[in-house]
């Protein structure tokens, strides 16, 4: 019996969808209203016979994994792993090698983390300063701070970890789930003297922590985020979504603010189909995890330049996810926490007056662009054109060229010549748009190389894998530089001796200060494993890096093809067949 059936084997379909359905017994069935709209005639059946479930008002139907991963925004995986806690069912057992060990330690960490939490929690208790912080100055109520976990870290330099150990977490663990970090040989708790606000997945397992600053400190960020690990990712973490998910649905849209406040202040006002993201770093895999519950967006960033550059940004990912993307008008100099302190009824209303995305960027450049001046109409036009470009929709397309030409007096023929540029600047921006990639992508893409090369320079035995990695896939000049140096000298030794360490240290010195940064890397997070882990360690790496690289640029050819005569077409995709091709070494 394989995991998918042990789970099914404990657990009946009708219990698992009856959390979130009401259901009542029809025959040999049972019946209930849809969770997927607002009726009144109950159309949702489930047949305890079959195992199934069937949606007659949505078409949607399937099995209790299916059901879970409608409910919770989840994949397969996510669906299997929150029914086998239901069920008590160990699916590491299921796991072969890594993938056995890889889950267990997900579990340990999240075991830290919900310790972590608790802890958070009896601290804030005890501590005026956060009480004040929380009860006085956001105005927020009990019910809520408990409901969302606030807590506070004490300023004593090891609290937590002193705490974690008593409970049998390692300070390995501890350091894995971001909760710990260590300095020169001395481990001390990540997050000290900081309002707690714990970061949870769509089932409310704690992941990590945001830290908000409760004193002024200009030397000091006001907040900071558990740093990336097996469980947070900030560029697919949804603050708020555990409890905002069932709002969503009903309300068919989600608000998308920048700060976790915010939510946890609009949840209170009772507007709860309210997240966050980091900031307004937004990703593809944000607006994926929220598109599993609805199509319309809602953008609440601030009205500043950091808040106009990310709503740009955005534009054209919901455009190719096929979502309605809008933006909230949001009054200068608040946030949606000032306005729900102020009256809970204005933030409902801005909510309600939404603006397509698009519509609000040409409003935006429209007041500070004289479109009476050439000048004035090429930078306007230039400005909307690139995002324009962007959309996946043609008919879209033609409404805003027709929309921009009538606003800048000209003909909608000019614009379409504009908008497609001659073949030698596509050119120049496909190849510059691997250095435009998302905050998300380049943070991520800059991990696998920094990681990959400090393990090939400090583990010589290990520059092999530099075979197949190419200037093209590094972000950055350093990088480069040592990828050519690691392949010039292909040394054998598995070690490096003090004379080759300082043979090295003078040959690098142009990278000074980048191959400082490789070797703490290394220190820190491959110097005590064995050769055959870090063996493994150097395969994953270089496999993820060049599955990027690849991604990239299929996704740069893909658009390019939109554009491309017959010989561009066949030369664009020889060049697929040698990503494809590259991959697959």
């Amino acid at each position: 019996m394989d995991a998918v059936e042990e789970v099914k084997a404990r657990l009946s379909i009708e219990d698992v969808i009856s959390e979130y359905v009401q259901l009542k017994r029809a025959g040999r069935n049972f019946k209930g209203l849809s969770p997927f709209g607002n009726e009144k005639s109950p159309s949702f059946m489930v047949s305890p016979e079959k195992q199934i479930w069937h949606d007659f008002s949505s078409g949607k139907g399937g099995n209790m994994f299916s059901f879970v991963m409608e409910m919770e925004g989840l994949d397969f995986k996510g669906a299997l792993e929150l029914l086998a806690r239901k069920a008590g069912v160990d699916l590491s057992q299921y796991r072969g090698g890594r993938g056995a060990d890889t889950g267990k330690l997900k579990e340990k960490l999240s075991r830290a983390n919900e310790l972590a939490a608790k802890f958070y929690q009896v601290q804030f208790s005890k501590n005026k300063n956060a009480w004040e912080y929380v009860f006085n100055k956001r105005k927020f109520t009990k019910a809520v701070a408990l409901e969302f976990r606030i807590g506070y870290s004490p300023n004593t330099g090891t609290a937590l970890l002193e705490y974690l150990k008593k409970q049998g977490i390692t300070e390995e663990e501890a350091q894995k789930a971001g909760l710990v970090t260590k300095r020169y040989s001395e481990a001390r708790d990540m997050f000290r003297g900081r309002l707690m606000i714990p970061l949870m997945d769509t089932q409310g397992q704690v992941i990590g922590f945001t830290a908000r600053l409760l004193e002024d400190n200009p030397e000091a960020p006001k907040y900071i985020n558990t740093p990336q690990t097996l469980l947070y990712d900030k560029g697919r973490h949804v603050y708020g979504l555990h409890l905002a998910k069932e709002a969503i649905r009903q309300n068919q849209y989600a608000v998308v603010s920048e700060g976790n406040l915010d939510v946890i202040a609009s949840y209170q006002a009772g507007i709860k189909q309210v997240v966050a993201t980091a900031g307004t770093a937004m990703t593809e895999s944000h607006l994926k995890t929220l598109a599993r519950f609805t199509d319309d967006i809602r953008l609440a960033f601030d009205e500043d330049k950091a808040g106009q550059a990310a709503t740009e940004r955005v534009i054209p990912m919901a455009s190719k996810l096929g979502l309605s993307l809008s933006i909230i008008p949001i009054p200068e100099g608040k946030d949606p926490d000032e306005l729900i302190r102020k009256d809970p009824k204005l933030w409902e209303s801005v909510i309600n007056e939404q603006e397509y995305a698009l519509d609000w960027l040409i409003n935006r450049y429209r007041k500070t662009t004289d479109l009476n001046s050439a000048e004035g109409k090429r930078r306007f036009s230039d400005t909307i054109l690139a995002t324009i470009h962007r959309l996946n929709d043609p008919v879209e397309q033609d409404h805003y060229l027709s929309r921009l030409a009538d606003m800048l007096s000209v003909s909608v023929d000019a614009l379409r010549s504009k908008l497609k540029l001659n073949k030698n600047e596509v050119q120049r921006l496909k190849q510059n748009k691997s250095t435009r990639l998302s905050d998300a992508d380049q943070t991520e893409r800059i991990k696998l190389q920094d990681h990959l090369l400090g393990l090939m320079l400090y583990k010589p035995k290990l520059r092999s894998f530099a075979k197949p990695v190419t200037e093209e896939m590094l972000i950055g000049d350093n990088p480069r530089y040592l990828l050519n140096f690691i392949k010039s000298h292909p040394d054998s030794d598995n070690e490096l001796s003090d004379s080759k360490a300082d043979s090295l240290a003078r040959a690098l010195q142009q990278i000074a200060e980048y191959v400082k940064i490789t070797k703490l890397q290394y220190e820190t997070l491959y110097q005590d494993l064995d050769e055959l882990e870090l063996q493994y360690e150097a395969a994953r790496l270089q496999t993820r890096l060049i599955e990027h690289y690849v991604k990239t640029k299929k996704a740069i050819i893909a658009e390019e093809l939109r554009d491309a005569d017959e010989n561009r077409t066949k030369q664009l995709l020889g060049e697929v067949r040698a990503l494809d091709l590259l991959r697959r070494q």
